[in-house]
């Protein structure tokens, strides 16, 4: 997370991920995973986008909630119908949906999508 001016005033340490400016670490999200209709754990999937251009990352980091949104919804989707709790999630497969909600949702190529952690909690 990037540190706010109200940081910067105080002087407040700030965690970062790395020393790179084109850097945006977003939080991590979950979905339902599925077994025979019924709830049997969560998918979560944290990611990071590199976006070299600084009009796009500031266009990106402006429509950060639309994207956690499309992010999200596409995730519910992918593990309602693929994600099975006896089998590794495809994280390729995963990698590339999101990619591709990010160039829809930003209306152009300029960003890369980086997964950072990809894991599944099973609570039956």
């Amino acid at each position: 997370m990037a540190p706010t001016k109200a940081d910067e005033k105080k002087g407040a340490p700030v965690h970062k991920i790395t020393q790179s400016e084109s850097f945006i670490m977003l939080e991590p999200m979950y979905a339902t995973v599925l077994d025979a209709n019924h709830p049997s754990g969560l998918l979560m999937v944290a990611i990071g986008l590199d976006i070299p251009n600084e009009e796009l990352r500031g266009e990106a980091d402006h429509a950060l909630p639309v994207l956690r949104d499309a992010y999200i919804r596409n995730l519910m989707n992918f593990a309602a119908s693929s994600v099975r709790p006896w089998r590794q999630p495809d994280v390729v497969e995963i990698g590339a949906r999101l990619q591709r909600v990010t160039d829809r949702a930003l209306k152009r190529k300029g960003a890369q999508v980086l997964l950072a952690q990809i894991a599944i909690h099973i609570t039956k």
